[in-house]
């Protein structure tokens, strides 16, 4: 089945997150993130973004894939800011950027403080402030300016040139769901990229604090990245029974059982898109309607790859 593009917004891009879930990535990950990238471009999709693990590092792999498959753009979905330096961060996304010719985007987000405590040791900042922090030396660097910041939560006084020449700025995109990340976001980033934040937190609180925020900081118009966990399947109740397994561990999550809560449900698994091709397509059009102006499947390998095949081509279809 192939459905209309009716009542989808012209020039709408769809993407996708690779992995497309929680399987085996097989003997070698890179060689798996590029063909499943590959795959993704051969389905219509317009994007592919890799989740920051600890193993696999997401920046690196979209330069990578992005480098291999000319034919889409790929971005981090997301890259925690602690515990890395923003230098560090700016130098690896501007790496990034000259690999895949101009088509990379830096998502950044705060992480799990628990997850990466254990990980790591350290407690992050608060993660407002620090954001601002971060986002003023990466604003700095990827518009060629000199770096010469003291803030609360870092400092930063680099002794030789930062920016990369000739390659162009990385946009910036931030999952912000919290009102001041939002107007940070707003103020300092080129977009948000949130996760559960279903049609109605999207466009009730999320979309016009950010526009509002932008406009008074002069910026442009921002991106709306809505990443959403869709299945296309012929086994709902299969897919509904892993969905609210995999799911679970954002309900422990203060941020996102705010944003679950108001967008009407009491657990993460309700935000999940499980059904037809038309199901799948009404979800994304409700995003759009709600502000949305780019839409990202995740989660679409939940139920195995016959499932993500059928879900990348009905997402390929609308972009």
């Amino acid at each position: 089945m192939r459905p209309a593009r009716d009542g989808l917004a012209p020039g709408v891009t769809i993407g996708v997150t690779i992995p497309a879930g929680l399987g085996d990535m097989g003997p070698n990950a890179v060689d798996a993130y590029v063909q499943h990238t590959r795959e993704a471009a051969g389905s219509g999709l317009t994007s592919a973004w890799y989740p920051q693990l600890l193993g696999v590092d997401a920046i690196t792999v979209a330069a990578i894939a992005g480098r291999e498959v000319p034919d889409i753009s790929v971005g981090t979905s997301v890259v925690p800011l602690h515990p890395r330096y923003p230098l560090l961060l700016a130098s690896l996304a501007q790496t990034a950027q000259a690999s895949t010719g101009g088509r990379f985007v830096l998502g950044l987000g705060a992480g799990s403080n628990p997850l990466l405590r254990k990980a790591y040791g350290t407690n992050a900042p608060p993660f407002a402030q620090h954001l601002r922090d971060y986002l003023t030396v990466l604003r700095t660097v990827f518009d060629g300016g000199q770096v010469a910041f003291a803030g609360q939560t870092l400092r930063s006084h680099p002794q030789t040139p930062t920016t990369v020449e000739g390659v162009d700025p990385v946009p910036l995109l931030v999952a912000a769901m919290g009102p001041k990340a939002v107007r940070v976001t707003g103020e300092l980033a080129d977009g948000t990229l949130p996760f559960l934040a279903g049609p109605r937190v999207l466009g009730e609180r999320i979309v016009p604090r950010l526009r509002a925020a932008a406009a008074a900081a002069g910026r442009p118009v921002p991106r709306i990245v809505a990443l959403v966990p869709i299945i296309v399947t012929s086994d709902v109740d299969s897919a509904r029974e892993k969905a609210a397994e995999a799911f679970a561990f954002y309900d422990d999550i203060p941020s996102y059982q705010r944003v679950i809560t108001e967008n009407g449900a009491s657990h993460a698994r309700e935000l999940a898109v499980i059904g037809d091709e038309d199901t799948a397509a009404a979800a994304v059009r409700s995003y759009l309607d709600a502000g949305a102006t780019e839409v990202v499947g995740t989660q679409t390998g939940l139920t195995g790859d016959e499932d993500r095949r059928r879900t990348w081509r009905l997402l390929g279809s609308l972009s």
